[in-house]
């Protein structure tokens, strides 16, 4: 006779959240770094990204520096950014990132795109309880 299997904990309001956080942040982190540099006046390393993400995001995206650096790369690789190493005075060479035409372009349709998304969930949020 076989062993019964032990029952898996059903997930609690904290992990879903967690999840949704998670997936909600995949998305957002990409717009956040290309709204970043896109406003920059210079090319700017990944230290000084994440200062600017958490002084203007409010902190809602600080804590996540680690997760910026695929990101940044994924972007790079789809054109969106550029990149080049400078050496340091301070410490080991830095990896300076600057936004392309086809990422300021990407930019203002994924601003589009989030603010048509933001519009519509507000819309179907409105009148909940807080």
């Amino acid at each position: 006779m076989p062993e019964p299997q032990p029952q898996s904990a059903e997930p609690t309001a904290s992990d879903s959240l967690k999840k949704f956080q998670k997936e909600l942040s995949a998305g957002t982190v990409s717009l956040a770094l290309l709204a970043v540099l896109g406003a920059a006046t210079e090319p700017m390393y990944g230290y000084q990204i994440a200062k600017r993400l958490e002084h203007e995001g409010e902190g809602v995206l600080s804590g996540k520096q680690s997760a910026l650096y695929p990101v940044l790369r994924n972007l790079c690789a789809a054109g969106l950014l550029d990149s080049h190493v400078e050496p340091s005075i301070a410490g080991p060479p830095r990896r300076y990132y600057q936004i392309t035409a086809a990422g300021r372009e990407a930019l203002r349709e994924w601003v589009a795109a989030w603010r048509a998304t933001r519009d519509s969930v507000d819309s179907v949020l409105q009148g909940l309880p807080q």
